[in-house]
């Protein structure tokens, strides 16, 4: 993974410090671009777990994705993006003492978040073909379709907003056809409580969760 982010900010680099950044660029003027992306969503997590302690895992994901671009200028431009994904969820070596048990992870089943998130960006032209940018934005995470498990009774996550960040280049086929290469990376914070009241009554669990996804994501994508 980190030979790929590196592979993508050598992209970024060799583009942004061409001396004829604007002036190569396509005469025409495109409005509109559209991407479809094979994302890699790599979770970086960890938590505060109130009353049993020990950490959180969240799985990865590997989904699709699209994005919509619209270019206020040559070079400003907007991209929301959208996908969701489905992660896996459990704590790791938490003190279930309190309840007759030890030391243990606690499945908590599953959870799917869809994250739409807008960019501003800047787009550089070092040449016909090659076209790097940079962007930063806001991102909404909705946490839907929670499935506890089998050992707690119910988990709930608060929708969270939080900074996007991206780095990409297009490399051009033809003038209006292209393919992507992306890595953005979500600054993500909720809050979870989970109900633990079938395992001692009147037991809740609150936690402070800390995502942090990485989402690295290749493609093909039509200008116009």
């Amino acid at each position: 993974m980190k030979k790929i982010i590196l592979a993508a900010f050598s992209i970024f680099l060799l583009g942004a410090g061409s001396v004829q950044a604007q002036e190569t660029e396509n005469s025409k003027d495109y409005k509109w671009q559209f991407r479809l992306r094979g994302l890699g969503v790599v979770a970086n997590e960890s938590a505060t777990i109130s009353a049993i302690g020990g950490d959180v895992s969240i799985s990865d994901d590997l989904i699709p994705e699209l994005d919509i671009t619209y270019f206020f200028t040559k070079n400003i431009a907007a991209e929301l993006i959208l996908g969701t994904t489905k992660h896996d969820v459990h704590t790791v070596g938490s003190d279930l003492s309190p309840i007759g048990g030890g030391i243990a992870n606690v499945d908590l089943g599953s959870v799917r978040l869809l994250p739409p998130t807008l960019l501003a960006q800047y787009h550089f032209y070092p040449n016909e073909t090659v076209k790097p940018y940079i962007g930063a934005g806001i991102n909404y995470t909705l946490f839907y379709d929670v499935d506890a498990g089998n050992t707690v009774k119910d988990v709930e996550y608060d929708n969270a907003l939080g900074f996007a960040f991206q780095i990409g280049s297009d490399f051009f086929f033809t003038d209006n056809f292209f393919v992507n290469l992306d890595v953005k990376y979500i600054l993500l914070k909720t809050d979870v409580t989970v109900d633990a009241s079938n395992l001692a009554a009147g037991l809740s669990i609150p936690a402070e969760v800390e995502i942090n996804p990485l989402l690295v994501g290749l493609g093909f994508g039509y200008r116009f």
